[in-house]
């Protein structure tokens, strides 16, 4: 079961996110939260595997509870923002806080279920407008010429650029183990490895930094 800590300052949200990742079978809700400040402390003391975190509320706001949570090392959820404004500076702001998920509120259930989902498996998920964007502010910037793969700055393996190659694509893990004919928990070293290597916290960054240097 993937246990989820529900965090929203509206109640009748909170309840109609319980029901729809309840209804999914494999996930149970072990708490809420209603500001930022509880998330905090409930994060702690029920050690959930997914977050689901809400932006604008009273107090602390869902930004700095998701750094708070990320920042703890004795907590090893993942953080999924969920959130009715579509904004850049909250998308961008929870992407720099440690967040493995943004979704906006008006998605479907099976969206919301699948979010849950990947970033239980250590996944990124961004709808796909919000991957679009993140995409767009980097490839816009006055940054390094893409180099040719021969020449990363970086010492990846060739199985190390296939795998990177695939998560800029949007694979899960279990889908490049499909394509490379590798064991899903394989296709998760290699990940880990490359992120390692490239010095970046999550898969999202890992995109970004393979359009740049031309892997993607």
């Amino acid at each position: 079961m993937i246990r989820v800590l529900l965090v929203d300052d509206h109640a009748v949200m909170r309840a109609g996110f319980r029901m729809i990742l309840e209804a999914a079978g494999d996930i149970e809700i072990v708490g809420e939260a209603a500001d930022g400040a509880a998330a905090v402390a409930a994060a702690s003391a029920l050690q959930p595997d997914v977050v689901c975190m809400d932006v604008q509320m009273p107090g602390m706001d869902g930004l700095e509870a998701t750094r708070r949570i990320v920042a703890d090392l004795g907590n090893r959820a993942a953080v999924v923002v969920v959130t009715t404004f579509d904004r850049d500076d909250y998308l961008f702001q929870a992407l720099d806080a440690g967040a493995s998920g943004f979704l906006l509120k008006n998605a479907g259930p099976e969206e919301l279920t699948a979010a849950v989902r990947v970033a239980a498996a250590g996944d990124a998920l961004l709808a796909p407008a919000v991957t679009r964007r993140v995409i767009e502010r980097f490839a816009h910037r006055p940054a390094e010429v893409p180099v040719a793969p021969a020449a990363l700055p970086v010492d990846l393996t060739e199985r190390e650029r296939e795998v990177l190659r695939l998560v800029a694509q949007a694979l899960s893990n279990a889908e490049i183990g499909e394509r490379l004919f590798i064991g899903e928990a394989t296709v998760k070293t290699h990940v880990s490895n490359v992120l390692q290597k490239l010095g970046v916290r999550d898969r999202v960054a890992a995109v970004v930094w393979a359009h740049r240097h031309g892997l993607a």
